[in-house]
């Protein structure tokens, strides 16, 4: 079974659906037999290098909510995020651009090193780190084993930004405008956090199918 998620590391539900999706795997057996790719969707590509305002302010302006309900509303997708076993702090996050992490990305998965996914959603969610600040995104390659001489390069450079709009060019396709995006076998597809439960029962389903 192959799985296709497109994702953005500023997004909550893409890393809560992260690891339902493992969740889900785990309980069918099937996680070593799963290839996983990640896909780059920036839900805002226009997303501003430095830090603008605060993640609670961020969702009263633009949900108009009071600042009471938008920390409310912040606080129940963190718990919802403590709930799959992640130390999860929306609260504390610093919402900037994200494409250079998509770009490491795809330099990390061409050398094989796909753990950095996890580093970089843990990096922003858990630590409050902004993954537009390129010591941030260095320490984090080189963490995931990467050479530094060749991530100082990518960095610097514009290296894989065709890769990262070539999978957003594949979600618009696809008609995906918001994210998690999972398509199963090039022609199964299921979006948004989904429960656990419903994840497992979905890609029993497709196994059965054949």
């Amino acid at each position: 079974m192959k799985i296709e998620v497109w994702s953005d590391y500023a997004c909550p539900f893409c890393y809560i659906g992260e690891r339902r999706l493992t969740k889900a795997l785990e309980a069918l057996n099937a996680r070593d037999i799963t290839a996983i790719e990640f896909k780059s969707f920036e839900l805002d590509p226009y997303a501003g290098r430095e830090v603008e305002s605060s993640t609670v302010d961020r969702f009263a302006e633009k949900y108009g909510l009071s600042r009471e309900d938008a920390a409310r509303r912040v606080e129940s997708i963190s718990e919802m995020g403590r709930g799959e076993g992640i130390d999860f702090r929306y609260a504390e996050t610093r919402y900037t651009n994200t494409f250079d992490a998509h770009r490491l990305t795809k330099f990390a998965q061409s050398k094989g090193r796909t753990e950095i996914i996890e580093k970089l959603f843990d990096a922003y969610f858990t630590k409050g780190l902004e993954l537009s600040d390129p010591a941030v995104l260095k320490k984090i390659a080189v963490d995931s084993g990467l050479d530094p001489v060749e991530v100082d390069d990518v960095i610097k450079g514009d290296a894989f930004a065709a890769d990262v709009r070539n999978n957003e060019k594949r979600a618009y396709s696809l008609q995906v405008n918001s994210v998690p995006f999972f398509l199963i076998d090039g022609k199964y597809a299921m979006s948004g956090a989904q429960p656990t439960e419903a994840i497992t029962e979905a890609l029993r389903e497709i196994q059965e199918r054949g």
